[in-house]
């Protein structure tokens, strides 16, 4: 999946003392023991929210950092103590920073391109055995499904809203999304949603359970989601609830 690699991201914490102004408490009684940290006033926590962010932001862009001479670091600007590092070796080490960073984006985004032909491969196969399975409909589009129940009464365009239930699979039976799981059924617009969805919308009267085989050019595409990998083909069990009425705007 997708990583952000903005590199000011990485810099929150002196982002933060800058707009901020950030006063430093100064504990009057002893510290805690080392390795231990009383949170409880307001500035307590909020320092620690602000460390847990910055600690999440390296986490997720997996930067390799010594704990101790990052905490020195911070320490030293909160302190206003003279940074051990001459601003040269800081530009340097940022630097070297940003060139490890960029080689780490190249060699995911490598790996995310090889995993979504991978998966039109697998894809395309698919659609072409399903195809020809009794009861699938294949459209023009290259969308393909089955009708579960026929339901009744004037499917919806394209400018309705909808009440829905679905599940949603990958090919490899992974649930990426479900209003049954939420115990909520979703309400959209039909030209709100992917174009593999709003199709099959328009083709289906209310009360009528559909699966549906949507390919990627009708999904999410080569680049997917955070949730989904490019070129995956996606299946959803559709269920529509109802065909909402259009709002009247009274002139």
């Amino acid at each position: 999946m997708k990583k952000s690699f903005v590199f000011s991201s990485i810099l929150i914490a002196i982002a933060l003392t800058v707009c901020f102004g950030v006063k430093v408490a100064m504990a009057q009684d002893a510290p805690p023991a080392e390795g231990t940290v009383v949170l409880e006033s307001e500035i307590d926590k909020i320092s620690y929210a602000i460390g847990q962010q910055f600690g999440t932001t390296i986490v997720q862009n997996e930067i390799e950092v010594n704990v101790k001479a990052l905490l020195k670091g911070m320490e030293d600007m909160l302190m206003k103590v003279d940074p051990a590092l001459t601003e040269e070796e800081m530009q340097t080490a940022m630097m070297a920073l940003q060139t490890k960073m960029a080689a780490k984006k190249e060699e995911m985004m490598g790996k995310m391109k090889e995993e979504a032909g991978k998966n039109l491969e697998l894809a395309n196969a698919f659609l072409a055995e399903n195809g020809k399975k009794e009861g699938v409909v294949t459209l023009d589009s290259g969308l393909q499904y089955t009708i579960v129940e026929p339901g009744a009464g004037d499917p919806p365009k394209a400018t309705s809203k909808v009440k829905v239930h679905y599940r949603g699979t990958l090919l490899d039976g992974t649930q990426f999304d479900s209003s049954y799981d939420r115990g909520e059924p979703a309400t959209f617009g039909v030209n709100q949603v992917i174009a593999g969805w709003q199709e099959a919308l328009q083709l289906m009267a209310p009360g009528a359970k559909w699966k549906l085989f949507i390919p990627s050019n009708l999904a999410y595409g080569e680049n997917g989601n955070a949730r989904i990998p490019g070129n995956s083909l996606l299946i959803f069990d559709v269920e529509l609830l109802e065909v909402l009425p259009d709002v009247v705007i009274e002139k």
